[in-house]
């Protein structure tokens, strides 16, 4: 059996989407906090679970008979709160016997403990303490930050306001990563490794060049001297200090193609807000 934590989530449906293309809804086991939000999934033959980070004895029913278990990242911004709910789950799978845990890291989480990673090291310090056998999916950040519905505005205003002093962008989109943690939990070969994932690297320039020829209008990048608020904002801090211009070939192998390029998103986001004409 195969248990997804967190799989009323963004990512979680997602991985739950791809699962049931490469096994029977039988097989697959989704544990969430809130079973009625996850209605969709029961009708679709998904087994559902209730399954609180903050409820320890929640997470050993959940992952009772579990032998592979998604150990999605909890959502908690606090590190401290974060990596304690995160020890809780992997003890819980200890206790319970599960075959093996894949859980979903972040870029630099192996060497770096401080800021956005930290609680992502602790995690990853004690799997390896557990002794369960486990499989280390490093995400990088999620293009959706980037390439969603307010591009249709850089279109029609003709500007692209860019924050990251033109450093290059290394992410990745949530229904890549989706497909590749389907893959980890369904082949066999993956026990023991760490998989650093990002897509192609890119530039606003980039994104502007693809917005003219998509949009059919000339699009520009504008530098913007404002700091953006909130997440954006510490996101392009992190763009301008070079910590998103790493990339790996990890994703495309374990997806067995290539990653998603910037084109086809940009596509896709664009068609989903229709014409831009």
């Amino acid at each position: 059996m195969i248990v997804v934590s967190a799989a009323s989530g963004a990512f979680g449906r997602l991985v739950i989407d791809r699962l049931l293309e490469r096994c029977p809804a039988g097989r697959v086991t989704a544990a969430v906090r809130e079973p009625g939000k996850a209605a969709d999934l029961a009708a679709r033959g998904v087994t559902v679970r209730t399954c609180d980070y903050d409820a320890p004895r929640t997470l050993r029913t959940a992952f009772e008979g579990a032998g592979r278990l998604l150990l999605i990242s909890s959502p908690e911004l606090d590190p401290a709160r974060r990596a304690a709910q995160h020890r809780a789950a992997v003890d819980a799978a200890g206790a319970v016997g599960v075959g093996s845990i894949i859980y979903t890291s972040f870029l630099g989480a192996g060497t770096q403990a401080d800021g956005f990673t930290a609680a992502h090291h602790v995690t990853e310090r004690h799997l390896e303490a557990s002794g369960l056998p486990h499989t280390l999916l490093r995400h990088p950040f999620y293009s959706e930050a980037f390439l969603n519905p307010g591009l249709r505005g850089a279109v029609a205003s003709g500007e692209l306001a860019d924050g990251t002093g033109g450093r290059g962008v290394n992410t990745a989109l949530r229904r890549d990563l989706a497909e590749a943690a389907a893959r980890v939990l369904t082949e066999d070969g993956h026990l023991g490794c760490a998989y650093d994932f990002t897509g192609g690297l890119w530039t606003y320039e980039d994104l502007a060049d693809t917005l003219s020829r998509l949009g059919g209008r000339p699009v520009v990048r504008r530098d913007r001297a404002d700091r953006a608020p909130g997440a954006q904002g510490w996101l392009e801090e992190r763009i301008r200090s070079g910590a998103l211009e790493r990339q790996t070939d990890d994703l495309p192998q374990v997806l067995g193609r290539p990653a998603t390029t910037l084109d086809e998103a940009v596509t896709a986001v664009l068609a989903a807000q229709g014409s831009t004409a």
